[in-house]
């Protein structure tokens, strides 16, 4: 089964393109974890370990977004759970998408985004994961 960590990192209050695609990764049949608002990049990483995820979904409308996601990156690097895949999501600018990547996020989706694709690059992505690790 997919495990799928939701998460809204920073101070953005918006949740409810984050808990869209959480209902969305349910009723797919992934088991999915919403943290809830204002998580700390630190926080979001613990519970992403804890939890045994196999990707974390963050969602960010602050503009933050080049801060705190390449951060969770970072943390999940540092604790040895590089294996985690991390995909983002919000209002994020064309010219960003591509330093994310650089960065390790592995895919952005940005406003208007069908969440069928979003549950489909998920899976096809955690098949890959999966695959690689056996």
């Amino acid at each position: 089964m997919i495990r799928v960590l939701v998460a809204k990192p920073g101070l953005d209050g918006h949740d409810r393109g984050a808990k869209v695609i959480a209902r969305a990764f349910r009723d797919a049949g992934f088991e999915t974890i919403y943290t809830g608002l204002r998580q700390t990049p630190e926080a979001i990483v613990t519970a992403a370990i804890q939890e045994d995820v196999d990707i974390i979904a963050l969602s960010l409308l602050s503009g933050a977004h080049m801060y705190l996601f390449p951060r969770v990156v970072e943390l999940l690097r540092s604790r040895g759970a590089d294996d985690i895949l991390v995909i983002g999501g919000g209002v994020i600018p064309n010219d960003d998408v591509l330093k994310l990547k650089e960065a390790g996020i592995l895919e952005i989706f940005g406003p208007g985004a069908q969440t069928e694709t979003i549950v489909d690059f998920v899976k096809k992505a955690a098949e890959r994961k999966h695959a690689q690790e056996n």
